[in-house]
């Protein structure tokens, strides 16, 4: 099964600085890199995986990070979303949310290891979850 997915940053960085190369993040990662998940992004979206990515306790080389960034670009789709008019706890992962919403229509999921920052919704899985759903 090939999905869409918004894939937050605490999933782009767990995969990334992992040891454990059979992890969910991990997994979802490798997914976004075969086709199995089409990453949706927002220029937004982009700017906030770079500046994560280059905190420097995660001892990522510059080269590293602009990988991530080039393969969410050419494997992705961006999307402009509309304003949902939702409030959310943290309201730096309203793009995200955002993004994932303007392609519901196509089953789009937002793939998160932090739920609680979001509503309570079918389409917020974890990565084990996105995992299981691409077994389908």
């Amino acid at each position: 099964m090939r999905c869409y997915a918004v894939v937050d940053t605490n999933v782009i960085v767990s995969a990334v600085i992992t040891k454990n190369p059979d992890s969910p993040p991990r997994q979802v990662f490798r997914a976004m890199l075969s086709g199995e998940i089409i990453p949706l992004y927002h220029p937004d979206i982009l700017a906030e995986y770079e500046e994560v990515l280059s905190r420097k306790k995660f001892h990522l080389n510059p080269e590293t990070i602009q990988t991530v960034l080039e393969a969410v670009r050419q494997f992705g789709v961006e999307v402009m979303p509309k304003p949902s008019g939702e409030i959310l706890i943290d309201m730096d992962d309203l793009v995200f949310y955002e993004v994932a919403m303007e392609k519901r229509e196509d089953d789009a999921y937002l793939v998160t290891g932090n739920q609680k920052h979001y509503p309570v919704r079918n389409f917020i899985v974890t990565p084990a979850e996105m995992l299981e759903i691409l077994k389908k």
